[in-house]
């Protein structure tokens, strides 16, 4: 079992280092807000040993990578966030090829710096981001996990991707990365060197365009899957996709500019969205329409969105 310890040293991890999901974790109840905490925790130090592009050699990086997984999946470690992972990977019962797909989309990282293909990402983000969500419906534990799974890793991948479209500048500053693949910046007339320079204009404007739509897709894919978990659950993820949906406005409201700065929701804004999710909410479980008339990314023409600074009426 995860002791105290190893609960509050991932609990201040997650709350270091996630300060959006950390808003919406909050809200889940206790037998998952705990489970969450080691799970993101986990996520971070395997995260942290492949992101830092002035970091150990290669070898070093993948030796470090065997050693959280066989940790990860039972074996010894020293690592107390591991540790602690392992515990709970037992306790709830993680498919051990979850936590395989996870390592392995850590160890590509090593070795990749770029995509060529939406295919490419998508096969990186199945491990890196669809088994995440896969380990946090495992622990939520939904009547019917089978139906609630695809949506779960849908949704997962949906938070990667604004991540990535956030943070083109920081992937390029610290890590080396470009995460956007060769296909479309071939299509947009966008090149690799471009955006090593920080070299905003139309074409990448129009590329980030298209690229905020293709992933508002797998919001509302990843979003229709939340009434199939516990009633306790639903409003903590349905709150963690309207903080990361928001990130698309403003991207928007930058003129699609990421090469210049990397946005970020103040915690204003992600109180008033907690406000006003929370709102909506006690009038209507439903978390497509809620997510619809929270967030700033729909295209339903049946929702409205209020304007900032508006009190929801009923």
């Amino acid at each position: 079992m995860v002791d105290d310890t190893q609960l509050a040293e991932s609990k201040a991890i997650h709350r270091r280092t996630g300060t959006t999901f950390y808003v919406a974790t909050r809200l889940l109840p206790e037998r998952v807000r705990h489970a969450t905490y080691v799970l993101y925790a986990f996520f971070r130090v395997a995260d942290e040993i492949v992101d830092d592009p002035n970091g150990p050699p290669p070898a070093e990086q993948r030796a470090q990578l065997a050693d959280l997984r066989e940790g990860a999946l039972g074996g010894p470690t020293d690592d107390s966030v591991v540790a602690a992972f392992s515990d709970l990977r037992e306790q709830y019962g993680i498919p051990d090829t979850a936590v395989e797909e996870f390592v392995d989309a850590m160890v590509t990282d090593i070795d990749t710096d770029s995509y060529e293909t939406h295919d490419e990402l998508d096969e990186y983000m199945g491990g890196s981001a669809a088994a995440v969500g896969e380990m946090m419906t495992v622990v939520m534990r939904p009547e019917n996990p089978e139906i609630a799974r695809p949506h779960a890793r849908a949704l997962g991948e949906a938070f990667q991707l604004t991540n990535f479209l956030r943070d083109v500048r920081e992937d390029v500053v610290e890590r080396d990365r470009i995460y956007l693949p060769q296909e479309v910046l071939n299509e947009h007339d966008v090149t690799e060197r471009q955006i090593e320079r920080f070299e905003m204009d139309d074409d990448f404007a129009v590329l980030m365009r298209s690229e905020l739509e293709r992933t508002e897709k797998r919001y509302r894919e990843g979003v229709a899957g939340i009434k199939y978990l516990p009633e306790d659950c639903q409003l903590p993820v349905l709150l963690a996709a309207v903080l990361y949906a928001d990130h698309h406005r403003l991207i928007r409201d930058r003129g699609h500019d990421t090469l210049s700065t990397t946005p970020e929701l103040s915690s204003t804004r992600k109180l008033s969205l907690l406000v006003r999710t929370r709102w909506h909410w006690l009038w209507n479980k439903d978390p497509e329409a809620v997510f619809a008339a929270v967030s700033t990314i729909s295209d339903s023409p049946q929702y409205v969105h209020e304007p900032e600074g508006v009190t929801p009426t009923r």
